[in-house]
Parts: C-alpha cells; sequence; structure tokens
C-alpha cells in the first residue's frame, strides 16, 4: 500500500509511510480522545466552550464511524472530567 502511494503521488516512500501512519492513527482515536484534542486544539485559537461543543458534536456525526449524538454536557464531562 505504502508503495502504491508513494508512485502515485511522488512522495518518497518514507513519507508516504508517515501519511499512512497518520491516517490509521486518526482514525484509530476513540471518541474521547478525539473530543479532548479537538477542545484543546480550539481553545488555543480563543474559541468559547458553547461554540467549541457544537462544532466537536457536528464534527461526531460526519467522521468515517459516526459517534452517537453526545450533548454538550457529555462533551464537557469527556472534557472535564
Amino acid at each position: 500500500m505504502v508503495g502504491r502511494i508513494a508512485a502515485s503521488t511522488g512522495l518518497s516512500v518514507s513519507e508516504a509511510a508517515r501519511v499512512v501512519e497518520d491516517v490509521v492513527a486518526f482514525h484509530a482515536e476513540t471518541v474521547e480522545q478525539y473530543v479532548r484534542r479537538r477542545h484543546a486544539h480550539l481553545k488555543t485559537y480563543g474559541a468559547r466552550n458553547e461554540q467549541i461543543f457544537a462544532r466537536i458534536a457536528e464534527e461526531l456525526a460526519h467522521r468515517v464511524v459516526a459517534a452517537p449524538p453526545l450533548t454538550a454536557r457529555q462533551l464537557r464531562r469527556i472534557v472535564y472530567g
């Protein structure tokens, strides 16, 4: 697979391998890990929790394997415990 990606994109084999690893890691991420990571990222750019939780709920619905619908309260509990 890595060789095919390298050949079709012009990436080196090591670059293609890194892309494949990143994609696999992204899709292996649990809902809780995703919520915490996205919350921290959006908070870094000054977003407020109300906006963040609405955006994360929307994003979760469009992942390859969609998470069950989560309320802002459930998302808050994931982030803050």
